[in-house]
């Protein structure tokens, strides 16, 4: 009998190993626990459904007025970097906070990144999210700012009346001029940027006009635009942090359905018609929104090896 469950145990390790070579990549999704002081935390998944914590937190915020990290945000470049960038403040703040790393484990040191210094009344650098373009071989980070009375007040209070900035760079040293990204004609916040192929890229976003509080998208043959109009929204209401990632031939549109503490998802081919996922999808409890990046196994098991 012994001998046939060590047998049985050798069958699984050696199936397990061949899917690892098979696939080599897992995914990885950065997150925060609330009151977003303690610092980032992982979350991993092998199907895009079912995911579970990688338990410590791996960098603690240290710039900002309120030096918390919210929205953490991650890419990974060609020669194997992570850059990572997040919300550092809550409001009276000019910018963001920036940091990379070769590992997950060990961070550069943490560069407040003040994209808008030029821009005095600005109440807030919220949600930043890098994308990295592959053509142009930069970066581009996308965040949404409210700068009272500069556009058209709506149904929002000028506090709240948020448009989409962006700016490039190349190593976070030498940083473009802040340019405005995309004004839907709303208060619009929690863009993220999703390469389909070439001159086809979409953007995901949140209205956050008090009746919709949901999710939309738009349509660009660049990262930066010029985007098409808004859609209609795809998701319910009170929803936020959307991140997406390709599992097989589908996207996956991941967000934090924020009123109802859980995470949504909805899968779609064509970001026009999409199928809700939401009650397949397994989280660990307590993790809010972050974004998805495919990783080599080999840093998934050197993150487990070194979990706190």
């Amino acid at each position: 009998m012994a001998s046939i469950i060590k047998s049985g145990i050798l069958l699984s390790l050696l199936f397990l190993l061949s899917c690892k070579t098979i696939n080599p990549e897992v995914y990885l999704s950065t997150s925060f626990h609330e009151p977003a002081t303690d610092g980032l935390r992982y979350i991993y998944s092998e199907d895009g459904i079912h995911w579970d914590s990688i338990s410590g937190t791996w960098l603690k915020p240290e710039v900002g007025t309120q030096k918390v990290m919210r929205d953490p945000s991650i890419t990974r470049t060609p020669d194997g970097t992570y850059h990572l960038v997040w919300t550092s403040s809550w409001k009276g703040d000019n910018g963001f906070g920036y940091a990379s790393s070769k590992d997950l484990i060990h961070w550069s040191e943490e560069q407040k990144i003040p994209v808008m210094a030029k821009e005095p009344t600005t109440v807030n650098v919220w949600a930043p999210e890098v994308f990295y373009d592959d053509v142009k071989k930069e970066f581009v980070v996308v965040w949404a700012s409210c700068v009272p009375n500069r556009f058209a007040r709506g149904v929002e209070d000028e506090n709240n009346n948020h448009r989409l900035y962006y700016i490039t760079t190349k190593d976070f040293k030498t940083i473009s001029e802040t340019k405005l990204f995309y004004d839907p004609g709303f208060s619009v916040i929690d863009a993220t940027i999703v390469k389909r192929g070439d001159q086809d890229y979409v953007l995901v976003m949140k209205d956050n006009t008090r009746a919709m509080r949901n999710l939309k998208v738009a349509f660009a043959k660049s990262p930066t635009g010029p985007y098409t109009p808004a859609s209609v929204p795809f998701t319910e209401s009170f929803v936020e942090g959307p991140t997406t990632a390709k599992v097989g031939d589908d996207y996956y549109i991941y967000f934090d359905v924020y009123e109802r503490k859980i995470f949504g998802a909805m899968k779609t081919r064509d970001f026009i018609h999409f199928q809700n996922k939401t009650d397949e999808l397994k989280m660990p409890v307590g993790h809010k929104h972050g974004t998805i990046v495919k990783i080599p196994y080999s840093d998934l098991k050197r993150l487990l090896k070194a979990q706190k």
